[in-house]
């Protein structure tokens, strides 16, 4: 009978344990719920003084954001000329068509060489024509100017040495009067697309690092104007945690709204320029449109503005509700 009382007192008291830490479970929770909409009417109390902050965290945010997309809009752009590399092997002007076919063929079987394309002096002059605007000009012209030209595309594995290489060799065959590879102007693009990119994330470190200043800011002052409740949670008996809690929801919530104005900002923008860079494109024959943040890039800023948040009003609160201690 006794061992059977004690089993019955070790289930009543593991019962109590079970209990005991739900209920503390439940407290939790209750509390984080109840500090999530006290602090979100808080910043809805302010309307204007929120708007502000969330204005001014958007715009921090969306600085860097807008630079990147546009980044990301050149290159894109950018995608088309620089893969594979082209070269134009012009002939003399004594070769005739079936010499450059000819010619075309030979270049064609070579293992470094991908791809040739053989443009007649004729469909040359056709198609300047018609792209330079100039058609009145070119029909009194007495003669064609212009050279048969073989367009020459090299194997998609060749290495700048081997193009060059190529090059040198097209350049001495009989029938060729100069080969042009002119591949400055791509690697100055490419090094002007790296230096945006450091550039911008530059840029956006320091942005970043100035929204969480802001927001430790914000939380400072909501700090200083709740001293005296600080103060009697704490002569209460509250935790640290207790009364850091809502403020970091604080922070969190300026984050949020901040991140979803960045968003509407960079969104804004690029509908705004939309139209005339579909304009522009399609004065050179190109379908080529902005592409903006989509749905899940809003998202991400909404995120990234709540985690920038909760770390400017950890700051504050590490640094300012320590000091806050009853008398």
């Amino acid at each position: 009978m006794t061992g059977s009382a004690d089993k019955a007192t070790r289930r009543g008291g593991a019962s109590l344990s079970r209990a005991d830490l739900r209920d503390r479970y439940k407290a939790w929770l209750q509390h984080h719920r109840l500090c999530a909409a006290d602090s979100l009417a808080k910043v809805l109390e302010a309307p204007v003084a929120s708007l502000l902050t969330w204005l001014v965290i958007g715009i921090a945010l969306a600085l860097p954001v807008g630079l990147n997309v546009a980044l990301e809009n050149v290159q894109r752009l950018s995608e088309g000329w620089d893969s594979p590399a082209q070269m134009s092997v012009f002939l003399q002007q004594d070769v005739s068509v079936e010499q450059g076919d000819r010619m075309r063929e030979e270049f064609s079987a070579r293992a470094d060489v991908d791809k040739v394309i053989f443009l007649s002096r004729d469909a040359a002059l056709a198609e300047f024509s018609r792209l330079s605007g100039f058609a009145d000009v070119v029909a009194s012209l007495e003669s064609n100017p212009l050279p048969d030209v073989l367009l020459v595309t090299p194997a998609s594995a060749l290495s700048e040495v081997g193009i060059s290489t190529l090059r040198e060799e097209m350049a001495t065959r009989e029938g060729v009067a100069e080969v042009v590879l002119d591949m400055a102007w791509l690697k100055r693009l490419q090094h002007l697309m790296t230096l945006g990119q450091r550039f911008v994330l530059a840029v956006g470190v320091m942005l970043i690092l100035g929204v969480v200043l802001i927001l430790g800011n914000t939380i400072r002052l909501a700090i200083e104007s709740r001293r005296e409740e600080i103060v009697v949670v704490k002569l209460v008996g509250g935790s640290s945690a207790f009364a850091r809690r809502p403020f970091l929801y604080t922070g969190l919530w300026y984050g949020v709204g901040g991140g979803l104005a960045a968003g509407l900002l960079v969104s804004a923008a690029l509908w705004y320029l939309d139209e005339p860079v579909r304009v522009l494109a399609g004065l050179y024959e190109s379908s080529f449109s902005l592409l903006g943040l989509g749905l899940m890039g809003v998202l991400n800023l909404v995120i990234l503005g709540g985690v920038l948040g909760l770390a400017g009003a950890w700051l504050a609160v590490a640094r300012h509700l320590v000091r806050i201690e009853p008398r």
